[in-house]
Order: structure tokens, then C-alpha cells, then sequence
């Protein structure tokens, strides 16, 4: 059984530009417990599935008590490195984020998610104002002595049409990419960010490991790996496949009678 200061470090580790770490999103222990027994390197929930396995929206619907208990139960049953997606931390102000991060912390966790919109809002935060956010973060980690991997998350790209990305959204993803490094994050996730020229220059010019989700017109993961991406996940993409295949075989097993 590995300590979680040790869990953390090899998650970090993990994350290395041209060979990704693969994290297919999980959302409560038994499915944690599944990738744990096919050879996953470490767990990560996606903030939509754990909110739908417990019938809620996405967006910090669900209860803090409740998302906390999950994500202690998941790292309860796992001796994995286990990432949650924190959504907006369930707080706006640093003083805030101290208790609900330290909560994370408390379950077990050794990294998150944390990204930079206006969770049941508009926009995203501004950079300073992220930053600090950030900051806040990395404090509490720091003091509860556990190398958290922030993983900060732009909306960027998701909050503008594919259509629509351009080289303008790229440089400021790149502008928030550096900034929320210097505040202390650990990786940069750009979800919704599909065309391989900008993620290839986002890998190479982020100066934190970048995270790329898979969607149905994204890169392949081999080729993202050449892209220079060093973590790519799934988001919702495995609860929505999980439904599908439950409802097929409800389907089949209720038309027997």
C-alpha cells in the first residue's frame, strides 16, 4: 500500500509530453475498482458522469458531502493515484477554496481539476483572478503536505463554437497557461480544443504538461501522443458508453416477456 504523498508523486510522473498517461473516466468505486484490475496507472473521475451516477446535472449540482464521500470511497478501493474533476472548486473566493480543497484532500485525492469558468455563470474568471484561485490551492496543499496535481482547466475552447477556434483563442489559452503555472499548477487541460496544428503548438509552447479530452473529432490518441500531449482523457465519453450498453440489454432482456 503506497502513501498518498507517494501516489502523488507518480502521478505526476506520469504525465510526459509524447507518451501520455491515458485516463479513462470513472465515476464511482466499482468502476474505479474495474480499470484498477485491466492494468489502469491511475484513476479520474469526470465531474457529468459522477454527477449523473448519483442523478444529478453537472455543474457542482451535486452536494459537496456527497461528491467528497465518492471521491473518498473511490480512493478507498483503489491503491491507485485518484484525480477528481473539482469543477470550480465549489467556491469562488481562496478563503473558500481552503475548507472545500481541504476536503479533497482529506478523501485521499492527489490531484483535480480546476478550471477557470464561471461554474452557473457566464465567462470565466479573469487571469489574476484565477490565479489567485490557484494560488489558494496550491497553499492548502502545501500545508497538508501532499504534492495535489492541479490539472487548471481553460474554457476556452469550450466556450466558443469548433468553427469558430482560432489562432486568437489559442494564444490566450497559452497567455492563462502561463500564468496559472507560475501560481502553481501542474498541468494545463484545454477540453474542447480539437485541431492538431494548435494542439501542437499548445504542447509546445505551454509550459505545463498539457491535458487533451477525447471527442469524436479529435486526434486519435496516437496521434496526440506525437502532438506532444501528456495526458489525455475521456470525460463522459465512458458513462454515456456504459448507459448505452445497460439500455441495450434492458432492452433485450424486457422484450423476452
Amino acid at each position: 500500500m503506497t502513501t498518498q504523498t507517494e501516489r502523488a508523486h507518480l502521478f505526476a510522473q506520469l504525465h510526459v509530453k509524447g507518451d501520455p498517461i491515458i485516463l479513462f473516466n470513472i465515476w464511482d468505486a466499482g468502476s474505479a475498482k474495474a480499470l484498477q484490475d485491466i492494468g489502469a496507472k491511475a484513476i479520474a473521475t469526470g465531474s457529468w458522469s459522477v454527477a449523473a451516477a448519483h442523478g444529478f446535472d453537472d455543474g457542482e449540482k451535486i452536494p459537496l458531502r456527497l461528491a467528497i464521500e465518492n471521491a473518498k470511497e473511490i480512493c478507498d478501493s483503489v491503491d491507485l493515484p485518484v484525480t477528481i474533476d473539482f469543477e470550480g472548486g465549489y467556491a469562488d473566493s481562496p478563503a473558500a477554496l481552503h475548507d472545500t480543497i481541504a476536503q479533497v484532500i482529506a478523501a485521499g485525492t492527489v490531484g483535480i481539476n480546476f478550471e477557470d469558468q464561471l461554474v452557473g455563470g457566464e465567462g470565466l474568471y479573469s487571469i489574476d483572478e484565477q490565479s489567485t484561485r490557484i494560488k489558494a490551492v496550491r497553499e492548502v496543499a502545501d500545508n497538508a503536505g501532499v504534492p495535489l496535481f492541479i490539472n487548471a482547466r481553460t474554457d476556452i475552447f469550450l466556450k466558443a463554437s469548433p468553427v469558430d477556434h482560432n489562432d486568437q483563442h489559442l494564444e490566450q489559452a497559452l497567455e492563462r497557461a502561463t500564468a496559472y503555472a507560475e501560481a502553481g499548477g501542474s498541468g494545463f487541460f484545454a477540453p474542447g480544443l480539437r485541431d492538431a496544428g494548435r494542439i501542437e503548438q499548445l504542447c509546445s509552447r505551454s509550459p505545463l504538461p498539457v491535458n487533451i479530452m477525447i471527442l469524436p473529432d479529435t486526434p486519435t490518441p496516437k496521434i496526440m501522443a506525437d502532438l506532444g500531449v501528456a495526458r489525455i482523457s475521456y470525460g463522459p465519453g465512458p458513462y454515456r458508453q456504459m448507459i448505452v450498453a445497460l439500455q441495450a440489454a434492458a432492452r433485450m432482456a424486457l422484450a423476452i416477456i
